[in-house]
């Protein structure tokens, strides 16, 4: 649920304009007792736009604050309406995305501190797959990835996977189909992303001796082209035979 939360009378005139173009968020106008109720909405993972000064929004949620994986995007707009700053979740909660999208609603400004397309990230594809998966099942899974995060096949560094993939055919033939170079790793290579892993699979584990192939091959290939920390910019999704992710490092 998108919920708006406005302060002031501008604030709230500012909140019905997002709503015509999110009708079926909720404006809470000076929510009371405001802390307490912020904050359930916070912990219950509610996509929150706050129409106020940064400082009130960050006193308040500072205490149920997790981590970029868990917690959801927040958005803080100034009553007028100019700015647009996506303050929690930039990238994995897709709040720098989100932020862009209300920003050209209302023609303001979006002003965003984390890391820059002017950066020239590198973005890398990891997936898994059962033995003998059909082509159909890893090229539409891989669209729906790319078109989560805005991404067309051209923005693909390289496609990677576990070694025990090298001589998987349909995922040399995506490769192949979109010009892109496929790398295979060892578990132990990949075991190397454990920590930034957006879960962790016992099943997974005990099968290949990773927690997470798609993760962790996505993770490390971004790594290797730059050297510097990757990140998840897509967490792992699946369909019926395949699992896919979008890593992310720059230069």
């Amino acid at each position: 649920m998108i919920r708006v939360i406005a302060l002031t009378p501008a604030g709230k005139e500012l909140a019905q304009r997002l709503r015509t173009f999110w009708p079926d968020s909720v404006l809470d106008y000076k929510p009371k007792p405001f802390a307490e109720q912020v904050q359930r909405a916070f912990e219950q993972g509610d996509s929150l736009i706050f129409i106020c000064a940064t400082g009130i929004v960050m006193r308040t949620l500072a205490p149920v604050i997790q981590n970029k994986r868990q917690d959801p995007p927040v958005l803080v707009l100034d009553e007028e309406g100019k700015f647009v700053i996506p303050l929690l979740s930039g990238h994995e909660g897709g709040a720098n995305e989100w932020g862009a999208q209300v920003a050209q609603a209302l023609g303001a400004q979006l002003v965003m501190t984390t890391a820059q397309p002017y950066l020239n990230p590198v973005y890398t594809l990891g997936m898994g797959c059962e033995r003998g998966c059909p082509l159909a099942f890893l090229e539409s899974l891989m669209l729906d990835a790319l078109d989560q995060k805005g991404l067309t096949p051209s923005d693909i560094n390289s496609l990677s996977s576990i070694d025990i993939k090298a001589d998987e055919v349909n995922l040399i033939a995506l490769a192949e189909k979109y010009d892109w170079a496929f790398h295979t790793f060892s578990a132990d290579q990949l075991s190397t992303m454990e920590t930034f892993l957006s879960s962790r699979s016992e099943y997974v584990y005990n099968t290949v001796g990773v927690y997470g192939v798609a993760e962790s091959a996505a993770l490390f290939a971004a790594h290797n082209v730059t050297g510097s920390e990757p990140e998840l910019m897509l967490n792992k999704i699946k369909n019926a035979k395949a699992t896919c992710a979008i890593g992310r490092s720059f230069p």
